[in-house]
């Protein structure tokens, strides 16, 4: 077993001033599989006085330091990729082969991007050619707080991290204390990439501790958070009182519009991207619209293509569906799949219970249910678990309809060998994102939603502009810059 007690504090490993252990659960096995300690304010006032430090002088460090900077933290995951992948399956269940193809990876791809980004920012520009002796300076806004979730833990500390220490920004890190191990790595990459004391710290803790400290600190200029909505809205309470800047990446309630020309795959695609993660991704699409006249046939398609995942632990090599990440989590969505049978939907898939040769650890079956109606408790919240939730449309009119019926807006898919239909529906949905006929988003785009989604645009020139003020200045003497040229 792990014990990895201490925090990351002004560049150096440091015990917490009141120690209190906090059990990592492995949910393949429901067995400890670490120890941690979670903070309390002394440390989280010790992190932020650290941070508050050593702004001043990173904030000043040219850009080509910042960047050299953080392309020796991709140098530490180059070596170190193996150990990064194996401590997300251990910690939060994602199968071995998944951890290293896609969660792992995600932080040189985020830290590829952003540095592509980068070197494209004019730190202190023009106006106009109507205000000559105006310019606009980018400067960055100060010591932030990033708070992020266990789903996908790399890809948020990546997408959070890199563009504030780019930026110029010192933070506090406090990853979710379900899957800490991760973000403890990268601290180590941070350190041994030779990061200023300061500019990177890490404090393990919970919500209602170590993230409303950070959250209320005067001496946090913003808040990055990616989690619940339930606790977006209570971050945005706590910060106002500072007038903190509060970026939230937050729930989703995907569609996914399947038309009648839509190609062969769209409905196996749309099946396995939202067991993906053993669907514990906000961007799942987890409502899947269908035409009514291949309705029957995508029902028969979908229930076949969930029967063939197989479950399995996250400690094993091969394609399977991990664990979901705690009992908690596992016993929500148990009441959800319940909650769809008593409510009157189909189920054609999966169903409640572990699947068939487990008695422990926390698996669930691939789930589907069809002829799901509007307004059925499944249809609009998240359950943030392998469930699929099955609609009939007759009209492209009334598929928007559905669709955009939802708090959320993060991100919605259109499947149509129709181009005009596409572009009109892409901009239709009320979303962030809309991905269509399997095309992911490309290389620096942002990602981000509307309404109860939150407001975050991550990712990209975006992402590096979160962390970022816009100074206006006027009586620029234009000739000085002139004569640098």
């Amino acid at each position: 077993m792990i014990e990895r007690r201490d925090f990351y504090i002004n560049g150096q490993w440091v015990a917490p001033a009141t120690p209190r252990d906090c059990a990592v659960i492995d949910p393949s096995n429901e067995e400890v599989c670490a120890i941690i300690s979670l903070g309390d304010k002394a440390d989280t006032d010790a992190a932020v006085a650290a941070a508050k430090a050593a702004f001043p002088k990173w904030a000043a460090t040219p850009p080509a330091e910042r960047r050299a900077a953080v392309v020796r933290i991709l140098e530490q995951y180059e070596k170190r990729k193996e150990e990064l992948a194996r401590a997300i399956s251990m910690e939060m269940g994602s199968p071995l082969d998944h951890a290293r193809s896609e969660q792992a990876p995600c932080l040189p791809w985020h830290l590829k991007n952003f540095l592509t980004a980068f070197d494209h920012i004019e730190w202190v520009r023009p106006l106009g050619p109507h205000a000559p002796n105006d310019r606009i300076a980018l400067e960055p806004i100060g010591v932030v707080g990033l708070i992020t979730p266990w789903n996908w833990p790399m890809n948020q500390i990546a997408l959070k991290a890199i563009p504030a220490i780019l930026a110029g920004c010192t933070c506090v890190l406090k990853p979710s204390e379900e899957s800490p191990l991760n973000a403890m790595i990268f601290a180590e990459f941070c350190h041994d990439a030779g990061l200023p004391p300061g500019v990177f710290n890490l404090v393990n803790g919970d919500g209602m501790g170590v993230g409303a400290q950070l959250s209320t600190h005067p001496d946090v200029e913003m808040i990055s958070f990616t989690g619940s909505t339930r606790a977006g809205r209570a971050i945005s309470k706590a910060a106002a009182e500072t007038l903190k800047r509060v970026t939230l990446e937050l729930g989703g309630k995907g569609a996914n519009l399947i038309f009648a020309d839509a190609d062969d795959r769209a409905v196996e695609r749309g099946v396995r991207h939202m067991m993906d993660n053993s669907g514990q991704s906000c961007n799942a699409p987890s409502r899947m619209l269908v035409e009514r006249p291949i309705y029957d046939r995508a029902v028969e398609i979908a229930a076949k293509v969930a029967g063939e995942i197989k479950v399995g632990s996250a400690h094993e090599e091969g394609p399977h569906m991990g664990p979901v990440v705690n009992k908690r989590q596992w016993d929500q969505i148990q009441g959800y799949i319940q909650k769809g049978i008593d409510e009157g939907a189909r189920l054609i898939a999966g169903g409640p219970g572990l699947p068939e040769g487990f008695n422990r650890g926390f698996y669930v079956k691939p789930t589907i249910f069809a002829d799901v109606k509007p307004g059925m408790t499944i249809e609009k919240e998240e359950i943030f678990g392998p469930v699929l939730c099955m609609i009939p449309f007759e009209t492209e009119a009334e598929a928007v309809q559905i669709a955009n019926d939802t708090p959320y807006g993060l991100t919605n898919y259109v499947q149509s060998q129709d181009g005009a239909r596409r572009n009109r529906l892409a901009l239709q949905l009320k979303s962030g994102m809309v991905q269509m006929n399997g095309k992911s988003r490309g290389a620096g785009s942002p990602f981000g939603g509307v309404k109860a989604s939150g407001r975050a645009r991550e990712g990209g020139i975006w992402g590096l502009e979160e962390f970022l003020e816009v100074k206006a200045i006027s009586g620029w003497d234009s000739a000085i810059d002139m004569a640098a040229e």
